[in-house]
């Protein structure tokens, strides 16, 4: 075992900062696929019918839920280190609350963008 983890405890803005860098590399992931997206558009209707398909699977459907979940947080993090810039929101408190936040924020945005967009039809 890490010697690090027996000295720090963990606590909740640990796991903020842990997952804003999981999220990061998922946006990036993200950012292929919409790489993969153009391509296929450009490639002509047979391609990007493919494409639509394998994002419509539920393997796509679980990816693509988890870049929305992935936005989210990292905005609204990303919103939480503008403040910690600006010098602010440092006590502990503070800190877990807003570390809180962001996880409610998330789950709360990403349902809200899936539900509407299944009661859309875009499902």
């Amino acid at each position: 075992m890490s010697p690090h983890l027996s000295v720090w405890r963990w606590h909740i803005t640990m796991a903020s900062s842990i997952a804003n860098r999981a999220t990061g590399v998922a946006l990036y992931v993200g950012a292929l696929i919409g790489a993969a997206w153009a391509v296929s558009l450009a490639s002509g209707p047979e391609a990007y019918a493919c494409f639509k398909g394998l994002l419509g699977s539920p393997l796509g459907l679980v990816v693509m839920f988890g870049l929305t979940l992935s936005f989210f947080y990292h905005l609204a993090n990303g919103i939480r280190h503008l403040v910690w810039d600006a010098g602010y929101g440092f006590a502990l408190k503070t800190a877990n609350a807003a570390s809180v936040f962001v996880f409610a924020f998330t789950a709360a945005a990403t349902l809200a963008i899936w539900v509407i967009a299944a009661m859309t039809g875009a499902l």
